[in-house]
């Protein structure tokens, strides 16, 4: 099963809201979602992000992989970043 960290629309007609979720990556966009993991509001004035960087972490160490947008919102927020450096702290101590 592929895992992948997405974004899941809902909100109104042109006022979009965003929540990121881990989801099998077959799935539909708005269908059961494994975990909800931080939300984003692009129509917002700053354009707001809010995350959950325990969870997401846990999720990418698993094998997660984030989709282009997710992907982008974690390395603005330096999470992708953050996660590489775990990664290679932890080839080091092997």
């Amino acid at each position: 099963m592929a895992v992948r960290i997405r974004l899941s629309r809902f909100g109104t007609k042109k006022k979009p809201c965003y929540r990121i979720v881990v989801m099998d990556s077959r799935s539909a966009r708005n269908t059961k979602a494994i975990e909800s993991v931080g939300y984003y509001h692009p129509v917002a004035k700053e354009a707001g992000v809010s995350l959950d960087e325990e969870k997401i972490l846990n999720w990418l160490e698993k094998g997660a992989e984030p989709s282009q947008t997710v992907h982008k919102l974690l390395s603005d927020k330096g999470l992708m970043k953050k996660f590489h450096e775990m990664k290679q702290v932890a080839s080091c101590q092997v």
